[in-house]
């Protein structure tokens, strides 16, 4: 029987196939790791994302025995992991929100006109919108932020924090109406001059 090389299957496949060939886990390193970097890195900063990230992989690398295959796609499942060892750094994640609270904007933004008008009035807004996810609850915050910095859709956060996606809803509209009151119930990006 002649099968296709592992690493051109579905996620789903991927872990499978490594439960023999270990290596093959590889190719979700090599699938994930980036997008996984930017958002821990958005979260807690450079500095400890590098390693949240290994960890990451290494935690799923030691339970891919009990991933679901019924779920093609793993980035929730990488996703919910990640987000419990991010918990573990809350302290980093509020100092970090703390630290940008304070640091002064900065006015130099090179890219072209419609892109600088909408990122210097965003930048503006920067410590009141840190100090908005900084008073949100940890719970509402890890939905907010798997949907607006993960880019996942409302079933894969519920599959990564294994919730059920009402309570997704709920949490992602509390939190979002949360930081919308703390930034004077406007959009930064959309504001006209």
């Amino acid at each position: 029987m002649i099968t296709q090389p592992a690493t051109r299957g579905a996620d789903a496949d991927l872990v499978n196939a490594s439960l023999t060939d270990p290596e093959v886990f590889a190719e979700l390193f090599d699938r994930y790791s980036a997008m996984l970097y930017r958002y821990v890195s958005k979260r807690l900063g450079p500095e400890p994302a590098e390693d949240i990230v290994g960890e990451t992989f290494l935690v799923a690398f030691s339970r891919r025995k009990s991933y679901d295959p019924s779920y093609p796609d793993a980035r929730p499942w990488l996703f919910g992991i990640l987000t419990k060892l991010v918990s573990r750094h809350h302290r980093t994640e509020a100092a970090r929100y703390r630290a940008l609270q304070r640091a002064p904007v900065d006015a130099d933004v090179e890219s072209p006109a419609d892109r600088v008008a909408a990122g210097v009035t965003a930048q503006a807004s920067r410590p009141e919108l840190a100090s908005a996810l900084a008073a949100l609850p940890a719970k509402d915050r890890d939905v907010l932020l798997l949907i607006a910095w993960g880019d996942l859709t409302y079933e894969e956060v519920a599959q990564a924090l294994g919730i059920p996606i009402g309570t997704v809803r709920s949490r992602l509209n509390r939190g979002r109406r949360k930081v919308r009151a703390a930034l004077g119930d406007t959009n930064p990006m959309l504001e006209e001059e």
